[in-house]
């Protein structure tokens, strides 16, 4: 069986081979993705100049009416939503999706069809 500290070890791993063929532009920023066990957050990343353009999380005061718990599907949803709004106010459409060495499914996925359907395009 797989311990919680091998397995983060595991996703990290994968997250440095994803990461050698990703690379963030002023063009096409990095959307990364952490997901904790009771919050998720992302960022857009311009990995040229090395900074955050803008970033959401399931802790932000800025959410509306988020539930209270941040590790569910539903809040995840309300980030993607965020993350796209305030790239689209800072006029970023095309992005890169960066999944962090998590599976695409379940908060992961919904973070980013959410940014998706509002206006994101990977």
């Amino acid at each position: 069986m797989i311990g919680l500290s091998s397995r983060n070890e595991l996703r990290k791993r994968i997250h440095r081979r994803i990461r050698k063929k990703l690379r963030g532009s002023s063009e096409r920023p990095r959307l990364n993705v952490y997901r904790s066990l009771n919050h998720i957050y992302a960022q857009l990343i311009n990995d040229e100049s090395g900074t955050t353009l803008v970033s959401a999380s399931s802790q932000d005061k800025g959410l509306g009416t988020a539930p209270t718990k941040g590790g569910n599907v539903a809040v995840a949803k309300l980030v993607g939503r965020v993350i796209a709004e305030r790239a689209c106010a800072q006029g970023v459409k095309k992005i890169v999706f960066d999944r962090g060495g998590y599976l695409y499914h379940g908060r992961v996925k919904a973070l980013a069809d959410a940014a998706r359907e509002h206006g994101l395009e990977f």
